[in-house]
């Protein structure tokens, strides 16, 4: 299906969906923030992808009614399922540990595992990752993750320690799954694909949430009218949705503009966190956030021979 990108109403729709995409998912974080003070993540993960997957199961159904399901396309969905099921096991329980603009800056180091991955997986990739300015964008990259993880008076003190290991646990996680999405579903319709896999996410996620989650996730029925509010709105906009306009964004304005203007995510959340929850970050971590993120961007705007397939990976981010 040709989204012709160029079409001044196509790159309106982009503009606004992407808008939309960074919007949503930089409000995730801190309502995970807020709802880790009373929902233990494995319910959290439980309700949340149980609720989104049964938002996209018509989808399913009606590509299955229509024969345009693929055949064999739940096997192929187990590997990037497994891999979203740990990054989001790590990624909501960074939020407990650890303050929102912290954990979306420690997630830009995904770039750099899916680069390594993609190395292995995929020698057509190589051509782009030796490039001058791919390799200019690691080091940024790198140098400024350090003053982030290092800089400031909590990063590597008590809990805190284990909230990095976390987010660097889901930046692992979610590079994995972009990478088994480009290996075993790139025939498969985005939006199917997404859709297949937030099925298998959430049955792993609910059989974890009924072995592991306080009371099984029974209390959730019992929360706050405001707690049930936050958790259903996070579910939508960080999974359901946000996922589409993501898509949308990408099909209208590009890979590279899209993955470039999600970039804004970590000083969006930072902000937000400094006033609503006294997050401080060191004019060092600061510092350091500003060039590992343009350093992110140079690498998502290095140019090769190959498909353009590592920047789509790297640029998903946490739901």
């Amino acid at each position: 299906m040709s989204h012709q990108p160029h079409h001044p109403t196509n790159r309106w729709l982009g503009a606004v969906t992407v808008i939309l995409t960074l919007l949503g998912w930089s409000t995730v974080p801190l309502f995970l923030r807020e709802l880790g003070e009373r929902i233990d993540p494995w319910t959290n993960n439980g309700w949340r992808y149980g609720f989104s997957a049964m938002l996209w199961l018509p989808w399913i159904v009606w590509v299955w009614k229509s024969g345009r399901l693929r055949k064999g396309i739940w096997t192929s969905a187990l590997w990037p399922s497994v891999a979203n099921i740990f990054g989001q096991m790590c990624f909501t329980a960074a939020f407990v540990e650890l303050d929102p603009g912290l954990v979306t800056f420690c997630l830009r180091t995904q770039l750099i595992f899916v680069a390594v991955m993609a190395w292995f997986m995929f020698p057509v990739e190589r051509e782009l990752m030796k490039t001058a300015r791919y390799l200019v964008g690691v080091a940024m990259l790198i140098i400024g993750m350090a003053p982030v993880l290092l800089g400031g008076d909590v990063a590597w003190e008590g809990s805190n320690l284990l909230g990095i290991a976390y987010a660097m646990g889901s930046a692992v996680g979610y590079a994995c799954y972009g990478i088994f999405v480009r290996k075993h579903m790139v025939h498969d319709h985005p939006i199917t694909a997404f859709s297949v896999i937030a099925q298998e996410t959430a049955l792993g996620l609910l059989v974890l949430m009924l072995v592991f989650g306080r009371d099984r996730g029974g209390y959730v029925p019992q929360l706050s009218s405001s707690d049930l509010w936050m958790l259903g709105v996070s579910a939508i906009i960080g999974i359901a949705i946000g996922h589409v306009f993501y898509y949308t964004s990408i099909a209208r304005l590009g890979v590279s503009v899209t993955s470039g203007v999600l970039q804004l995510q970590p000083f969006l959340v930072t902000i937000a966190s400094e006033r609503i929850f006294g997050e401080t970050l060191t004019g060092m971590q600061w510092t350091g956030g500003v060039v590992a993120v343009i350093g992110a961007g140079v690498m998502l705007s290095a140019k090769g021979k190959g498909p353009r397939h590592v920047a789509r990976a790297a640029s998903e981010t946490g739901d």
